[in-house]
Parts: C-alpha cells; structure tokens; sequence
C-alpha cells in the first residue's frame, strides 16, 4: 500500500512538471538537471560559447554556472590546442597592428590570420588588445630609466600572462579554437622614454569603436624632443603619417642631400604634409628633433625573414 501510493505521488508530481529531490534520489540512472533557461543565457553571453556547449556544461555541473564556466573553458584551451597543432604552418599574411599608449610608454604588436574575415572578428580584436596590454603591464614593471626600447619575438610573447588571467599562448590557442584559423603573434616593440621626451603615433586603416587602444593594417611610433608647447600631440601625429606613408629605413642626418622620390632616410625625405621642407626643415622649423622610429605594415616581410 505505502508502495502504491509513493508511485502515485510521483505521478502527480510529474504530471505538473516537477519531480521532488528526494524521489529523484531514488532513480540512479535519472539524468542531472536540465539547464536553467536564465543561466544559460548568462553563461552564454559571458563566455561566448554555443548554446549546445553551454547547456551542456551546466547540466554536466547542475546549474553551477562557475563551474560550467571553468569547464568550457578548459575544454576550449584543449580544442585550442589541438586545433593549432594541425593548423600550424598555414600562411598568416593577414592580421592587425595594435598600438597601446601609456604614461611616456607606448607599444605596438603584429598579430596574424589567415584571412581579412578574421581580422575583422571581435575576438580576435580583443586578443590583440590582451597582448599589447600584456606587453605594456610586463616593460612597466621594470624599474629602469631613461630611453628603453625593447623588440620582443613571438617566443617571447607568448611566455607572458594576460594580467590575472592565463598565458598568452594559451589565449591564443583558445582563440585559434574559437575562430578555427591559424593566428600568430608575430612580433612586438614597447618603448618608454624620459618626461621631457615624446612619442608620436599612427595608425592607418583604423578599426572604428576600439576604446583604448588603436588597430589598423599600419602603425608607426616615432620618438621626438621639442616642438610647440602645445602641439607636441598634433606634431607627433603628423611624423607618423609621414613614416607610415614613405617608408623610411633609417634616420638619416639634418644636414643630408635629398635623393629624390628613392630617398629612404626620414630626415631628407620630402615631408608627406607639407612638401615645400623636408622632414629636417620641418622639425627645424617647431624646434624639434627625432631621435627614433618604428613601422610595422602587416604581413610585410622583415630583415629576418629575407
């Protein structure tokens, strides 16, 4: 009798969709719970993740959303891994330049894809803006002074952490596992120079909506003292576009003969935004001198490599 009507209980509690905890304890073989509606939304938006994946993770968890989150989230970093193991090799030619100021500090990081689609993906925007604050967070936290410029390679790149959060190579192998693509961090130059120093930057192609840091297909980062108290900005602008629209090779000196359209010194070189000077007759003119330069082109091939 108390068998019977245990049975009908269950039946009744089913029929209103819900089956109380302690008979479900009775069943071993009963599933876990399903996924709540609402949490899987919120992991969802949270982690990015499919919903097939999400729910999956929460009912493998039971609804504990911080659980599901550090699951997906291992389970990605060995799809990742596994994923870039095969794909390595495969040409990398597309990408962004992501370019970071800070206080009398600035960085600039090559990052690549396979293709324009890519680039263009949040995701893999955002892990460059991981990177070049990585890279930014690693050089300000050396006590040094005066100029300090340091070229860093994709090797040592990668050994650095996102602040509070995994290395950079496994951010990068959760990338390539989301976004399916071969991506490579190719190279990375941070520089930070004395307060009475400047640095001047560019970016060409900008990516619109980018909060803090700047994108592009271009960059280019040039060290400079003097120039107008107030115009130190719009000046340092200025040298960028140039060395990012003529290519310079090396500085070149004030007092050097123009060679024409092949000139590939900055300093003699005709200047971009106001031809009738050259570069030198154009820092001379604000009271300025540049002492250095960087220019990253995306997919360009570089001295190494050649």
């Amino acid at each position: 009798m108390a068998l019977y009507s245990l049975f009908r209980s269950v039946r009744t509690e089913v029929v209103k969709g819900c089956v109380p905890q302690h008979v479900q304890s009775l069943f071993t073989s009963c599933p876990s719970l399903a996924a709540d509606k609402a949490l899987l939304l919120k992991l969802r938006k949270s982690t990015g993740y499919t919903f097939i994946n999400c729910k999956k993770a929460l009912e493998k968890f039971n609804n504990d959303v911080t659980q599901a989150e550090s699951w997906l989230h291992e389970q990605a970093k060995k799809e990742g891994w596994s994923k870039a193991s095969k794909l390595e090799g495969r040409k990398t030619k597309e990408g962004l330049i992501g370019l970071l100021m800070g206080d009398n500090a600035a960085v600039m990081i090559e990052m690549n894809c396979e293709t324009d689609f890519v680039a263009r993906n949040e995701k893999f925007q955002q892990l460059v803006k991981d990177i070049a604050l990585s890279v930014l967070a690693h050089n300000s936290s050396r006590k040094q002074t005066g100029y300090i410029k340091s070229v860093l390679s994709s090797e040592d790149i990668s050994k650095l952490h996102v602040p509070e959060g995994p290395s950079l190579a496994d951010q990068i192998a959760l990338t390539i596992g989301r976004l399916g693509e071969n991506i490579g961090m190719r190279r990375a130059v941070s520089l930070a120079v004395p307060s009475d120093w400047h640095i001047g930057s560019y970016v060409h192609g900008a990516v619109p909506g980018q909060v803090g840091i700047e994108m592009g297909r271009y960059g280019s980062l040039v060290v400079f003292q003097g120039g107008p108290k107030d115009g130190t900005d719009a000046l340092g602008r200025k040298l960028g576009q140039h060395i990012v629209g003529e290519a310079p090779v090396s500085l070149g000196n004030m007092d050097d003969i123009p060679c024409g359209e092949s000139e590939t010194r900055l300093l003699p070189q005709t200047f971009l935004l106001d031809p009738k000077y050259t570069v030198g007759q154009y820092l001379t003119l604000h009271n300025a001198r540049v002492l250095d330069f960087i220019r990253f082109q995306c997919g360009e091939s570089t001295s190494q490599e050649e």
